[in-house]
Order: structure tokens, then C-alpha cells, then sequence
């Protein structure tokens, strides 16, 4: 069937079909104006893990999503396909992973790994495995931006997107990032993992083309990662959480605090959104849980407004969606990647719908 025929004949209020693609759609690839890249990854998590379990978590839980999206009622429409991974981007986490953690066991008991010649061969072949995927990232974000398609990433740990801002790079010549997070994620190789989930943010700053990294939600980070953002002469503007709170305790809207957020981004935007920035509660297995965010809400009303800025939104990743005991994890990680991609599509000029305004009188 032609797509228009896929829509005519598709019910969008009956649960998601379970043979179709993320959201029970059922639209293929080429069908589709988004891809979702999978990234299952989690090499260097020196806390809590799971975060490769992500994009399946979310998969799973992403059928239970109704499509009548108020914001973007239509978005459906549009198609949203998620890609496939390739096979050993699964198995090599878990084998280098298994190889990291005698590496991070000895850091932390203060040991030196240049000491210890076959630890040190292990984080050579991790750096070395870990720049291999980023390669392999970017290439297929690039495979399928090249056919014209909008094309985000969901993780994985917070490392998976460095080559997807390397693919966004070799397309555009100046671009930013809004980074939510609890953490700065500016660790200079942190532990002796040089694609560290911890360096992300460092790593990206290492591509000429970003300009600019707006950090919100921020509320925890090291001296040497301050030093980073002092030696970055502005490139890094950070909005810590406590400073968000307190200008709100004094009166100033969320509304307005997001207007000033956009209006330090550069024209063109990609969105990096760690879960751990909102509340523990809505993310609580994720890997690095911090006191302290902000809701689902304040998150989808900044990216609402970014959207109408005049900004354009050239991507987005979501990262460190980590399974627990429940679904509540996947639950809100398909809400927040149904919304993103209500945002990218409406921001790129796509037909989302209007917006249902309900009767509240």
C-alpha cells in the first residue's frame, strides 16, 4: 500500500500493533520522515547500569503511547520509524563492559592502571571499540539523513551521540547544543575512558562546528570540570539547577527563564537530553541519580518554545533510559521521544496538526 492508503485505513485509536515499528506504526523506513537511531550501549557506566537496555525499554513501552498527541495531533502521520541496530554494537558492550570494570575497580582503590601493562591493553581496546561505534554512528546517521530523513538518537549511555553530532557537523557549519542533564558530562577522560559518558560534552566540544553548549538542570559536577567551562571563554553556558530555583523562589517565571535559555543558543540547535535531568522519580533506575530537576512538563514546554523561537532544530538524542522492576522508566522515555519528535518535525516545517484546545469552561 502507498503511505496515504497506510493512513486512511490505519486506526490511530486502537492499541499500537505489535509487529509495526516504535509507537505501533505502521509505516516502513522509507515511509517514515523520522529515523530513530538505537544506540544499546554502555561500556564506561561506573554506577548504576542498564542504560543499553534503553531503547528496547522504550520500544516496549512506546505501543502504550496514544497518538492523538495534543500539541501535535497529527504527527503520526508523518511516520516515525526505529532503525536497527547492528547486532555487535549489543554484543561489544556487554564484552567491553565486562573488561571496564576491573579498569574503574582499580581507579578507585587508587591504584595507577600504567602499572598493570594488561589493564592498560584493555582501555586501549576499549578507546579503541568505543571510537569504532561512533564511526559507525555517524555513518548511519548520515546514511539516512542523506535520503532526506530527520533523523534522531536514543541511547544507550550519554557517549552514544558523539558521532551523531559529528554526522550533524560534516552538514552544518555552526551549530549548538541544549543539554539537560543532572551533569555537566565536561570529564576530561574520565576514569581513562576518553569516550567516557562522563566526557560527552567535553568530546563535543572538540568539534569545531558547536559553537555553543547551553547546560540546564545542572547539579552536579567536579573542579575540573568548572575549569573546563572557565577555559571554554563562553562556549559553555551553564544554568545550574540551584540557580534556576532560586531566580524562581525570587518571582521570575519558567517562562521567562526559557526565553533567556533560547536566546543564548545559536541559530541552528540539537537537543541532548539526558533523562537524569528531570526529578528521580521519573527516571528512577537511571544510572547517576542526583536530588534535584525538573518535570516532564518544564522540559516539554522549553522544547515547545524552542520550537516556536525561529531557532531551527537540527536533531535530538535522548539517553540513559535505564529498565527497573516496572515499566515506568520505558513509560516516560516513549512519552518524551513522542514528544521530541512532535518538536523536531513542527520546528522543520512538517504537518502536525493544530493544537487541541479543550473546553475548560
Amino acid at each position: 500500500m502507498t503511505k496515504q492508503q497506510i493512513i486512511d485505513t490505519f486506526d490511530p485509536s486502537q492499541p499500537g500493533l505489535a509487529d509495526a515499528t516504535v509507537f505501533g506504526l505502521p509505516f516502513s523506513a522509507e515511509q517514515s520522515e523520522i529515523i530513530i537511531i538505537p544506540v544499546p550501549w554502555e561500556v564506561t557506566v561506573s554506577y548504576g547500569a542498564g542504560a543499553s537496555e534503553g531503547p528496547e525499554a522504550i520500544l516496549d513501552a512506546s505501543f502504550q503511547v496514544d497518538l492523538n498527541h495534543q500539541d501535535f495531533p497529527e504527527l503520526w502521520k508523518l511516520g516515525m520509524y526505529l532503525d536497527e541496530a547492528p547486532k555487535h554494537w549489543a554484543t561489544n558492550s556487554e564484552k567491553y563492559k565486562a573488561l571496564a570494570q576491573p579498569i574503574i575497580e582499580m581507579l578507585e582503590s587508587g591504584e595507577a592502571i600504567e602499572t598493570y601493562p594488561a589493564l592498560q591493553a584493555d582501555l586501549d581496546k576499549i578507546n579503541k571499540v568505543c571510537r569504532e561505534l561512533h564511526t559507525e554512528v555517524k555513518e548511519k546517521v548520515l546514511y539516512w539523513m542523506n535520503k532526506g530523513k530527520k533523523v534522531a538518537l536514543i541511547g544507550g549511555d550519554h557517549s552514544t551521540p558523539l558521532g551523531y553530532y559529528e554526522a550533524l557537523a560534516t552538514l552544518h557549519e555552526n551549530f549548538g547544543i541544549l543539554h539537560l542533564d543532572a551533569h555537566m558530562d565536561l570529564r576530561i577522560a574520565y576514569e581513562g575512558f576518553t569516550y567516557s559518558h562522563a566526557s560527552i560534552m567535553y568530546n563535543a566540544l572538540k568539534i569545531p562546528q558547536i559553537s555553543k553548549i547551553v547546560q540546564v538542570g545542572i547539579r552536579d559536577f567536579c573542579e575540573q570540570e568548572v575549569e573546563v567551562v572557565k577555559q571554554a571563554k563562553g562556549r559553555v553556558l551553564v544554568n545550574t539547577d540551584a540557580d534556576l530555583k532560586a531566580e524562581t523562589f525570587e518571582g521570575k517565571t519558567w517562562a521567562e527563564q526559557c526565553d533567556a535559555i533560547i536566546a543564548t543558543l545559536p541559530q541552528k540547535v540539537c537537543i541532548s537530553f539526558d533523562i537524569d535531568g528531570m526529578y528521580q522519580w521519573y527516571a528512577p533506575n537511571t544510572g547517576t541519580p542526583v536530588p534535584g530537576g525538573f518535570s516532564f512538563e518544564q522540559a516539554t514546554y522549553l522544547f515547545n518554545k524552542l520550537a516556536e523561537s525561529g531557532k531551527e532544530i537540527i536533531g535530538f538524542d535522548l539517553v540513559e533510559v535505564a529498565p527497573g522492576d516496572t515499566d515506568w522508566d520505558g513509560n516516560v522515555g516513549a512519552r518524551m521521544l513522542f514528544h521530541m519528535c512532535g518538536v523536531l518535525a513542527k520546528n522543520n516545517g512538517l504537518n502536525v496538526g493544530q493544537k487541541i484546545n479543550f473546553p475548560r469552561k
